[in-house]
């Protein structure tokens, strides 16, 4: 049995009294004091999350922004400004989904890219097998550290540990800064719907920037199942529940991550072919008045099987269930009443658009 690698943050967790659990070979808190006490503290005030088991990769040289074109579904012209981020997918030649990544645009002939853990060891190959001999690339993942802190009071927070003069920066961009004299990057991005930041530095430097954060009251530590709960409200998709290689990005509806104008990329073809034939399942947000859906439950339609459930969960902030399911596309239109079978018992859901949680501080940012 292969040991369970740990992030810088670890000993943190543990003299937390975290409880610990196996997440894509990591060994991750998943709560601390409670998954909806952990989950209201962020959606009323501010928590901070250990996402240091995630992939960073640097890519770079004179051809990399042509390269990486190739790679992503979405355009890079949209990042062309420096410090901008963008949202994309990573799709083989038939549509599939490889991996959702963020792409910072970090310096002239540089980039960023986040990926998720589970999926590092086939990002890295699946990105370096596709790089012409001009663009170079590194895996800084085992050097970097990754702290998310989240809330509607995250600015603030932040803002009391920055530099004199310190200006945050806008939305979805990413910019250097110094956190209680850490030198670190900040990126205004997250997973929870809530404003905040995503805190890159180095390893070393990980554990004084979590306790620096901590030592402000209104600081909750989070766990993974806060952030899976956060995160199902607002309908951000988890890869390998919602999407993987099986699914294509139109299907998942994530088709506004494709640029189908831009220059040729890898999976276009195919993603233009379902986009024109319209996919035959799409992903839609289902909620229940009672019980709680989890992955795997059959959704019915009418008596006969139709989907089961991909992601599902307890809603803290509606206080019933919520669920993802890839459904028939005639009967994926938000409003089309279905049946959960929730262990033995049948329950009334109906399609929805998401987000489940529409009032947010970013969504209050936004407007």
């Amino acid at each position: 049995m292969n040991e369970l690698k740990r992030t810088p943050l670890h000993d943190e967790h543990v003299l937390l009294g975290a409880r610990m659990v196996d997440f894509a070979g990591w060994s991750m808190p998943v709560q601390y004091s409670g998954i909806i006490d952990e989950h209201r503290a962020v959606r009323e005030s501010v928590g901070i999350f250990d996402v240091s088991h995630m992939a960073e990769f640097r890519v770079f040289g004179l051809g990399a922004t042509e390269a990486l074109q190739r790679i992503v579904t979405n355009d890079l012209g949209r990042i062309a400004e420096l410090g901008s981020a963008l949202y994309t997918v990573m799709c083989d030649e038939d549509g599939g989904i490889i991996d959702d990544l963020i792409v910072y645009h970090t310096g002239d002939l540089e980039y960023l890219v986040i990926a998720n853990a589970s999926r590092r060891e086939t990002d890295w190959d699946w990105i370096t097998s596709h790089l012409p001999e001009d663009v170079e690339t590194a895996d800084e993942s085992d050097r970097t550290a990754l702290i998310a802190v989240q809330g509607p009071r995250a600015l603030e927070i932040v803002a009391q540990l920055a530099h004199e003069g310190f200006e945050p920066p806008a939305r979805f961009t990413i910019a250097e800064a110094r956190l209680g004299g850490t030198q670190v990057l900040l990126a205004r991005t997250g997973y929870t719907g809530e404003d905040g930041f995503e805190i890159v530095c180095h390893a070393s430097h990980a554990s004084g920037v979590w306790r620096a954060l901590l030592s402000f009251p209104e600081v909750t530590p989070c766990g993974l199942g806060a952030r899976d709960t956060l995160r199902l409200e607002m309908g951000y998709p988890l890869y390998g529940s919602d999407m993987d290689r099986g699914t294509d990005p139109v299907s998942a509806g994530l088709g506004w991550t494709v640029a189908l104008a831009k220059s040729d990329f890898i999976g276009r073809d195919a993603i233009a072919r379902i986009k024109e034939a319209g996919p035959e399942r799409k992903l839609v947000g289902i909620t229940v008045d009672e019980g709680v859906p989890r992955p795997g439950y059959a959704v019915l339609h009418e008596g006969s099987e139709v989907g089961k459930v991909a992601s599902g969960t307890y809603s803290p902030t509606l206080g019933h269930g919520i669920a993802t399911a890839y459904l028939p596309s005639e009967i994926a239109v938000p409003g089309t009443e279905v049946t959960l079978a929730i262990r033995r018992k049948e329950v009334a859901g109906r399609v929805v658009r998401p987000p489940f949680v529409k009032n947010t501080s970013l969504s209050s940012a936004a407007s």
